[in-house]
């Protein structure tokens, strides 16, 4: 049986290994997600500056009345992708570099990665 801490180990070797490759740069900042068993996080980085431009999350002030009892599953991915995708577009950003954390492209990652692209944002 595999444990949480060999599962853990081995997104972190997936997490290390796609970040060698994306950076976030003024232009295209990343856009990254990170999920617990409860909620899910959004985040549009500009790695050159070390600065978020966009946040959203689950956890977020904002949906503590949109999201009662659908924080962690896809419905709330959906939410959040949504937001961010709106937020993002305030400030003029259009395009973004996927990163998922080495999460799999599946489930709520994919839920969120897909509404994010239906309200404006290109990856």
């Amino acid at each position: 049986m595999i444990s949480i801490k060999d599962k853990r180990e081995a997104r972190l070797k997936r997490k290390k290994r796609v970040r060698k490759k994306i950076k976030g740069t003024p232009e295209r900042p990343r856009l990254t997600v990170f999920k617990t068993a409860r909620h899910i996080y959004a985040q549009i980085i500009d790695d050159s500056s070390g600065k978020t431009l966009v946040a959203a999350s689950t956890t977020s002030k904002d949906f503590k009345s949109k999201t009662k009892g659908i924080s962690g599953n896809t419905k709330g991915a959906i939410l959040v992708g949504e937001t961010v995708a709106k937020k993002g577009r305030k400030k003029r950003i259009k395009k973004v570099v996927f990163d998922r954390n080495g999460f799999l492209y599946h489930g709520r990652v994919k839920a969120l990665a897909d509404k994010a692209r239906e309200n404006g944002l290109e990856f």
